[in-house]
């Protein structure tokens, strides 16, 4: 598939304005005190065997949205006693946390690791999920993307982004942390998902986010037909005249906004041939991160011309790698 977005030059200066709510910061100031009203957030965190012999691995449940109980795996190196920086990974659409030994690059690269289940999720690729979703049943389409897309009260992203928030609360309660180098990482699902959290968490040590979903989302409603972007087209061509409500629900989860509130060093990477989650609304949130919080110099993004949804692959990994061992001294 060829470039189908604007043209690179074009894509440098992409800043589109966005239709945010008058109440976008109240909704998720008081959506955030209502998970915190419920306790701490750490539950639990007991050993399990992995299988391996140089990382350890705990199953982890802690309290996300309205308290409900979200589980993830959490892995360290074996042997290491000192606190650790850590990575809270959230994983791509349709997508559980699996297994404890699929996902080793951070924990082996030196770090703690987190890696956040998708309550409602894990059907479609991967090796399942282990956390439902008990708030599914408002009006909406069957995906996740469309689940509540009537009301951004009852929106399956509010309470995902609220899960995340919780989770970087929870691994900075998890022994042998060091609670002041907590990095959010995510590709495509989880790359938007980590951008809201770095929107939310005032103090989070640094963002890496990979072709992220959820930006720009008006203009990728218009480029692709592709899930989860076509899962909203396709409700929207059963229900129509439903299309301002949506987009208003959409208005309180989009990237860019996020975005702009944000203020962590912060690592972009995105595919040109992207047909999943355009190009262009990865640039628009990179052009104007931190806006609103006096502007952040530690941001880089990294684009791949000939590559599609799966970004630099793992050329661009190796890069993350390096640019956080940077930011953060480890």
């Amino acid at each position: 598939m060829p470039a189908f977005d604007l043209p690179p030059a074009d894509l440098e200066r992409h800043r589109p304005d966005v239709a945010e709510p008058v109440d976008f910061d109240d909704f998720w100031k008081h959506t955030l005190e209502e998970a915190a009203g419920a306790g701490d957030a750490l539950v639990s965190a007991d050993p399990v065997d992995n299988g391996l012999r140089l990382t350890r691995t705990w199953d982890v449940a802690f309290r996300g949205f309205a308290g409900d109980p979200v589980r993830g795996w959490f892995s360290r190196p074996a042997g290491v006693g000192e606190p650790l920086p850590a990575v809270v990974e959230f994983a791509g659409y349709g997508r559980g946390r699996g297994l404890p030994h699929e996902r080793l690059t951070w924990v082996n690269a030196g770090y703690a690791h987190l890696l956040m289940d998708n309550r409602g999720q894990g059907d479609q690729y991967g090796c399942g999920g282990d956390t439902p979703d008990p708030h599914a049943g408002a009006a909406g389409g069957p995906g996740p993307a469309t689940r509540g897309l009537l009301d951004p009260r009852d929106h399956h992203y509010r309470r995902l982004i609220t899960d995340a928030v919780r989770a970087v609360e929870a691994v900075r309660a998890l022994p042998g942390v060091d609670a002041s180098r907590v990095a959010a990482v995510g590709n495509s699902q989880g790359g938007g998902v980590a951008l809201a959290v770095a929107g939310l968490v005032p103090d989070l040590a640094a963002v890496l986010v990979t072709a992220p979903f959820l930006c720009g989302i008006r203009r990728a409603l218009d480029l692709t037909d592709a899930s989860p972007y076509g899962e909203i087209s396709a409700y929207l061509a059963v229900h129509r005249g439903a299309e301002e409500a949506v987009h208003r629900t959409l208005s309180y989860v989009e990237g860019i906004s996020f975005a702009r509130r944000a203020q962590a060093p912060a690592h972009f990477g995105v595919g040109l041939r992207d047909t999943v989650c355009p190009p262009s609304g990865a640039y628009a949130a990179y052009n104007r991160y931190a806006e609103l919080t006096g502007g952040q110099e530690e941001k880089v993004l990294h684009a791949y011309p000939f590559n599609g949804h799966e970004g630099g692959d793992a050329v661009h990994v190796r890069r993350q790698l390096g640019w956080l061992r940077a930011v953060l001294g480890a």
